[in-house]
């Protein structure tokens, strides 16, 4: 069966590809080559072998030069974008942040009105005070004024009835005159008692004008005080909503954090003390004391979002000209756990939140590598650079300049490797900080 395979192959070949013969001629002689059919086969298929895996290649290489520009043509799209994103949240972070300092100046202000208010409600008091005992001197004096004048005119009444009882029994000419005498100064005593009634009269008239221009400034004073405090409500407002809002994005425990945070005051700041409007030392709150703890409660709050939000990573890590290269997740097979950002070598590297250095050396792929340590079980790190401006064991604030930019460890060019840890696991950092870019 094989023999007859290869019998009807040969022959098929010998149709197909007749024997040829090549001749070469010298100047001495002459010589053939003689091609088998089996030799012209092997010849004509490895020559059509060639050129077809010629064109294939050429073909692959030509798509994948094409596919390649365009994803260099797209990632180069790409990039333009998300700096053109960045450059827009940059400037609105810096908008807001402006809107955040004016809302804080106009607090600082309202917080002065207020204590200006307070001294002018005390000084209030004092005066409504000492008018009200005025007052009842007063009253008092006119009273005693009207009794002695009522008695004198009783008096009289009694001494003109005692002298027409005496001219009907005795004309006597001498005791007539004495009793003209004290009738004369009867009535200089009793002209005395109707002015000074009249002046009492007067002073009490005076008094009820004082009194009347005190509740009136007293009212001026009342709408003066709704103003404050609506301005300084709608700016404790203005300033408390971005950064609870801040806070929610994250996913963060805010009343955990809070209560943490109030139980451990160091001097910056501390719990705001209930004011009273009133040295009357009545226990009975008033509403406009009422309203003002209301404000301070409010103003205790932000205080300790304040204090809060600088030991929590809402900062940006990198000053200057950068550009964003990698983000947070999957890349190339394994898990990138941080965010890129590359720059010029010595671009400055800043911490993002209150901490403590606990790392400042090389780690394996990281290169040299700053580790710091936050509150509420957060860490950061800042992997590759080419200089360590801090120490182990030494606090940091925010915005604080702790290293440059580099290409040390695993990396490819110069760059920023960026890490937020909570509790040891990796989480996207930029969660932190566009939360942060309408409040800082």
């Amino acid at each position: 069966m094989i023999q007859r395979f290869a019998t009807k192959l040969r022959s098929s070949l010998e149709r197909a590809f007749p024997e040829q013969r090549m001749f070469l001629r010298s100047d001495t002689e002459t010589r053939f080559i003689r091609l088998s059919p089996m030799t012209q086969f092997v010849g004509v298929t490895g020559s059509a072998l060639l050129v077809g895996w010629t064109i294939i290649s050429s073909a692959i290489l030509l798509m994948q030069s094409l596919g390649a520009g365009d994803l260099r043509e797209q990632a180069l799209r790409e990039q333009a974008i998300y700096e053109g994103r960045l450059n827009t949240l940059a400037e609105e972070r810096d908008a807001r942040a402006s809107e955040a300092s004016d809302a804080q100046a106009r607090f600082t202000i309202a917080l002065a009105e207020v204590s200006a208010m307070q001294s002018r409600l005390l000084a209030s008091e004092d005066r409504a005070r000492e008018l009200a005992t005025g007052i009842d001197v007063v009253q008092a004096t006119l009273r005693t004024a009207m009794t002695e004048r009522d008695i004198e005119r009783r008096q009289n009444g009694e001494l003109i009835a005692r002298i027409a009882e005496t001219e009907s029994a005795s004309p006597d000419t001498a005791r007539m005159g004495d009793l003209e005498t004290t009738l004369d100064f009867l009535s200089v005593a009793l002209g005395d008692i109707a002015i000074e009634r009249d002046e009492m009269q007067m002073y009490v008239a005076q008094a009820e004008t004082a009194l009347d221009r005190i509740a009136f400034e007293a009212r001026l004073e009342d709408q003066r005080n709704e103003r404050i405090f609506s301005q300084i409500e709608d700016a404790v407002e203005t300033s408390l909503t971005p950064i609870d809002k801040m806070f929610s994005a994250v996913g963060l425990p805010t009343d955990s954090i809070l209560e943490q945070v109030r139980r451990s005051y160091s001097g910056q700041g501390g719990p705001l003390t209930p004011i009273r409007f009133t040295t009357s030392g009545d226990t009975e709150i008033d509403p406009t004391t009422e309203r003002a703890n209301d404000v301070l409660g409010q103003l205790d709050e932000l205080n300790l979002y304040r204090i809060a939000a600088e030991k929590l990573p809402f900062g940006f890590p990198v000053r200057g000209n950068y550009r964003s290269t990698s983000g947070f997740g999957p890349r190339w097979g394994r898990s990138h756990e941080g965010h890129d950002w590359a720059g010029a070598r010595g671009t400055p590297i800043h911490a993002t939140a209150d901490g403590t250095v606990v790392h400042a050396g090389r780690q394996g792929g990281y290169g040299n590598l700053i580790k710091i340590r936050h509150d509420f079980g957060f860490e950061t790190r800042y992997a590759h650079l080419s200089r360590i401006r801090v120490q182990v064991g030494q606090r940091v604030s925010r915005g604080e300049r702790i290293g440059d930019m580099g290409n040390t460890g695993r990396s490819t060019g110069t760059h920023l490797h960026y890490e937020v840890r909570v509790g040891g696991k990796a989480t996207n950092p930029l969660k932190y900080i566009k939360a942060a870019r309408d409040v800082f």
